[in-house]
């Protein structure tokens, strides 16, 4: 029997697929809410009992007004599912419907979604009236799993509201603050830099001082999450001791160490594989676990470029790093075939920008 990771992978994946042929509300509804409704949620989108579209429950003075889907359990609705076109923001502007309608029916579970984006709401703030903010949001795209039991509370199968609404406060608050959490690790504020001057700086936090300090927050975080990466991925693979763990090769360049290296590995032709290319070797690693067995992945060290590959095969490239340029760092993607895309970054965690090309290179090669 497939997981709900499985599901919702599958409609990932048809998303990727016809992204760029989806352009109209009524067509997102079909390719990817139904489906979505049906698969991953486990509800019966042909049986009027079970889902009901274009429902309909007159509001004060809004007679006629519709919601694009209701989802009944013994007779009572239990979630509202609103929907817009594919690719378009979400904001709290596009569920007034679902604000209506929440306080008149007996739901207590509010869904606003596009097709790729799904916000789940509740009444945890005032009983019987629609929260502001939701308590759980996901990409189907980029799917957290540490989310996924919460997303399976809503199936058929495991529908426990109680359990929902119960953990909705929390999973709320968390969100917020990961989401927060991300765009400081990205593009830090004022505010998160003086943090971290008050802390690491003994003298006055001058604007001058503020601006030095920028670069050196944001380099700070990318480091930290390679090295949480690394570690993770080292301790997924069995590997206590830090170092990276790949197969041998038998090319002539450099290529993963088979045992731990207690310095930077040189080749007798002057190659030296960086403790950042390491990183990024890392980082695809755990980009491409969700979709293959991470020894499958390898990599060679050359002077022009570091490559990484799937199944040690020169010919399956997946990504190539070029980060030895004073000031100039970039990757070369394959998503399109072999000549290969350019793609300039600023650091090495940048990869995870560019996690769908690679995850799109690896099913091309089947």
């Amino acid at each position: 029997m497939t997981s709900t990771l499985d599901r919702i992978n599958v409609i990932a994946d048809k998303l990727r697929a016809t992204q760029s042929s989806i352009t109209t509300e009524e067509a997102t509804k079909n390719a990817l809410i139904m489906p979505f409704i049906a698969q991953v949620l486990g509800y019966d989108v042909f049986d009027p009992a079970e889902v009901v579209p274009e429902f309909v429950s007159d509001v004060g003075t809004k007679k006629g007004e519709k919601i694009d889907y209701a989802i009944l359990r013994d007779g009572a609705v239990q979630i509202l599912i609103e929907c817009k076109k594919i690719a378009e923001p979400l904001n709290i502007n596009h569920a007034s419907q679902l604000f209506r309608y929440f306080s008149v029916t007996s739901a207590r579970i509010a869904i606003l979604t596009n097709g790729r984006e799904y916000q789940i709401y509740t009444d945890g703030d005032r009983p019987n009236i629609m929260d502001s903010k939701p308590f759980l949001v996901f990409d189907v795209l980029d799917m957290d799993k540490v989310l996924v039991p919460e997303v399976a509370k809503l199936s058929k199968e495991s529908f426990d509201l109680d359990s929902i609404v119960s953990a909705a406060e929390e999973l709320k608050y968390i969100g917020q603050i990961k989401r927060l959490l991300a765009q400081e690790m990205k593009l830090p504020t004022e505010d998160w830099i003086r943090f971290f001057i008050a802390r690491v700086y003994e003298g006055k936090a001058t604007q001058r001082i503020v601006d030095q300090f920028r670069p050196l927050v944001t380099k700070a975080a990318a480091q930290f999450i390679a090295d949480q990466v690394s570690d993770r991925l080292n301790n997924a693979l069995g590997d206590n001791t830090g170092a990276v763990i790949a197969a041998p090769s038998e090319s002539p360049v450099a290529t993963a160490p088979n045992v731990p290296e207690p310095e930077t590995p040189v080749t007798e032709d002057g190659i030296v594989t960086t403790e950042e290319e390491l990183d990024g070797f890392n980082i695809v690693r755990a980009i491409l676990a969700k979709e293959i067995a991470p020894d499958r992945v390898y990599y060679r060290d050359a002077k022009a470029y570091f490559a990484i590959l799937l199944d040690d095969n020169n010919r399956k490239p997946i990504v190539r790093l070029h980060l030895n340029g004073k000031s100039i760092k970039f990757i070369t993607t394959f998503e399109n075939g072999k000549d290969g895309e350019r793609r300039d970054i600023a650091s090495v965690v940048d990869l995870y920008q560019h996690a769908d090309q690679l995850l799109t290179t690896v099913k091309n090669y089947g």
